[in-house]
């Protein structure tokens, strides 16, 4: 009985510190009440887009941007697509994907970010796996960057063929929009009116790639950086005004000192808010 009863004490003390469990991350819904993965994937499989909000070096979101992906692809047909692929690169891209060119290829013919290999290239290997399309959604940076020196309407003077890699002109644009008014407002009014626009570019561009590359009874899985589908602002705004009854779902990035308690600024972040350890290491 007396051997019995220690077990039983050194199970019970085991249990109570290994039981002391220190999650990498949280999922909440836009209310801030938690939710299970398994329910987070359910809705995402009903939605005609979801957009994925990235930390551009948090570890955790990247992870889970694969695995969201392999799951929803389980049930559902997918198109991918990026804000880390120009528009003007597509066709290399398409080249990478249907293995015409190889890695080395794509990093001489595209500009990939510094973190492509550990970060994104996983995510362009599934759909090249899977025979998926995967879209290279964002505007050329020259053209945001022609935009935040000189305004929208440097943009009229461009060729022809340099706008097919725009979002139609002019512009859909609303300054009021809280992304745009809280990105002045941190820059100090640095850069001006043209700094929002800059940002309003993006957004179109990306929304308007996206919305054209949707495909029946198919979810296209957008990845971008969370400032870009925040609050239901930028590229989620811009795919609004022209497909007004498309079912988007967002998912958001935070970064907490306690994953298990939801700080309240963060409702209404997005439908799916990843709430992970700040102590978490970054990937650049």
């Amino acid at each position: 009985m007396r051997k019995i009863n220690t077990l039983i004490f050194i199970f019970l003390i085991s249990f109570n510190f290994f039981g002391q469990n220190k999650p990498a991350y949280k999922l909440y819904n836009v209310k801030g009440h938690k939710v299970s993965y398994q329910n987070m994937i359910k809705k995402l499989r009903k939605a005609n887009v979801v957009l994925f909000g990235e930390y551009h070096n948090n570890p955790i979101s990247h992870w889970l941007e694969l695995e969201v992906t392999k799951d929803i692809y389980k049930t559902k047909n997918l198109v991918l697509g990026a804000e880390m692929f120009e528009a003007d690169n597509q066709t290399a891209l398409n080249n990478y994907l249907s293995g015409k060119i190889t890695e080395k290829g794509l990093d001489t013919l595209a500009r990939l970010w510094k973190n492509f290999k550990t970060d994104y290239k996983p995510l362009v290997d599934f759909a090249k796996q899977n025979k998926l399309k995967f879209i290279a959604t964002n505007v050329p940076r020259r053209y945001a960057s022609l935009v935040y020196k000189k305004g929208f309407s440097a943009l009229d003077s461009l060729p022809k063929n340099e706008k097919l890699w725009i979002a139609p002109l002019p512009i859909n644009y609303n300054a009021t929009l809280p992304g745009y008014v809280k990105m002045k407002a941190m820059m100090g009014g640095h850069g001006g009116d043209n700094l929002p626009k800059a940002q309003a570019i993006k957004d179109a561009t990306m929304a308007y790639f996206l919305s054209k590359n949707l495909k029946n009874n198919s979810v296209f899985i957008h990845y971008n950086g969370s400032y870009h589908s925040d609050n239901f602002d930028g590229i989620y705004w811009h795919i609004k005004q022209t497909n007004p009854k498309l079912n988007i779902k967002t998912i958001s990035i935070v970064e907490q000192q306690n994953v298990k308690k939801f700080n309240k600024e963060n409702k209404g972040l997005a439908n799916f808010i990843i709430v992970v350890d700040e102590s978490m290491t970054k990937t650049y």
